[in-house]
């Protein structure tokens, strides 16, 4: 069940109106990591969860809250367009570099589609994107993406935030990068916790039978690059993260296997292969004849 109160978590209200920031805002409000993606991601996961308690508890709360964000950010924009100009058609002034810089850099569609109003939509106007949530009903998985969610939303809104200089947007922005760092150390946190409870271990999925996997490549760092420093880092010697084995470093692969020879798909797809066109046309009318569609 939901229920909307109507009041914001903060305060969301610029100090003048600004239809270019407006758009830029689109980004952090419907754009890949935008609050509408992590809404929808943390609401998805807890509602395909399999594991009750507090883990569930938590994905829920969160993604109540991203709801919220989603709002203030809805909010903010409005008001940013709230009493920006319509649009400038005299000649002499659409004739000026500078106001016709400004007006291209302002999203034509919250005033024609939305009347001065927020969209679902990413800062090139891009829709939003059910793909780009995160879901898989494995936890250590979806938490390990909810803290990258985080960190790259709380990377567009440090840059946002030195996009302008108004003191409300600034306040607001503060304050979103604040529950950003929160919600990135609260989910690196459950991962954690996941691990040490044994819910959940490396490599993920933890209960896929290793004895399945080609176990002789699970820990190769294979460099397939003409970069030599990869081999001073931490993933090209020394113990693996989940305890199961030792990295080593290769310069390339450590296996190899022929090509095979190119593929000969039913001769009414028309690819052109090395069998003459008489023959493919021969092959084509005997499918059709024996109906094999």
């Amino acid at each position: 069940m939901f229920f909307h109160r109507q009041e914001l978590q903060h305060s969301a209200k610029p100090d003048a109106p600004d239809a270019v920031y407006a758009r830029k805002l689109q980004e952090v409000l419907g754009g890949q990591y935008g609050e509408i993606t992590v809404a929808m991601q943390y609401q998805f996961q807890a509602w395909n969860m399999h594991l009750p308690g507090k883990y569930r508890d938590l994905v829920f709360g969160i993604g109540a809250e991203e709801m919220g964000h989603v709002e203030m950010l809805a909010v903010m924009i409005a008001q940013l367009l709230e009493k920006a100009p319509l649009g400038i058609t005299g000649d002499a002034v659409q004739d000026d570099p500078t106001v016709a810089a400004v007006i291209g850099g302002t999203d034509v569609q919250q005033g024609i589609v939305a009347g001065a109003g927020a969209r679902p939509v990413d800062s090139n106007g891009n829709p939003w994107q059910g793909s780009y949530i995160t879901a898989s009903g494995n936890l250590l998985a979806d938490f390990t993406a909810n803290a990258n969610a985080e960190m790259q939303g709380r990377t567009q809104v440090a840059r946002l935030y030195h996009m302008t200089d108004d003191h409300g947007i600034r306040d607001l922005l503060a304050f979103l990068l604040a529950r950003d760092t929160m919600h990135q150390n609260q989910w690196l946190a459950a991962a954690a916790e996941l691990r040490e409870e044994g819910v959940e271990e490396l490599p993920v999925p933890s209960n896929f039978p290793l004895s399945k996997e080609n176990r002789d490549v699970a820990y190769q760092y294979l460099n397939f690059s003409d970069g030599p420093a990869a081999a001073e880092g931490s993933w090209a010697s020394g113990p693996t993260p989940d305890g199961k084995g030792e990295f080593s470093y290769h310069d390339g692969p450590t296996t190899s296997a022929p090509m095979p020879p190119p593929t000969h798909p039913d001769a009414r797809f028309y690819g052109t292969t090395e069998v003459p066109n008489t023959v493919e046309k021969v092959a084509g009318r005997v499918q059709d004849k024996l109906n094999k569609e």
